[in-house]
């Protein structure tokens, strides 16, 4: 399935979507850590009575979508400031859309 994500009929997950977006709103230089992606995604999910640390729950689901988008292709994990293989992101990372 990852060789298929270059067509853009494909379906994605909606957090992928979400973290997709927001990647392409910024500059190039811009990079996000898994915290600020997953306060994004709580923001355009948020209803009226939702915890303040509502982007808690969605952290899980960011890490896992930004694998996912790494290894189409479609983002770069850093690590100290250089891009990191996808099996190697582990420690504090950041999220930076392909140039």
């Amino acid at each position: 399935m990852i060789e298929n994500i270059n067509d853009e009929n494909l379906s994605i997950d909606p957090i992928a979507k979400i973290i997709l977006v927001h990647l392409n709103k910024e500059d190039a230089d811009k990079s996000f850590s898994p915290q600020q992606l997953a306060q994004f995604v709580a923001d355009e999910r948020r209803r009226p009575k939702d915890p303040p640390d509502l982007w808690r729950r969605y952290l899980p689901s960011v890490k896992q979508q930004a694998l996912f988008l790494s290894r189409a292709g479609k983002l770069i994990i850093m690590r100290k400031g250089k891009p990191v293989d996808s099996r190697a992101a582990k420690g504090v990372i950041r999220y930076k859309k392909v140039s």
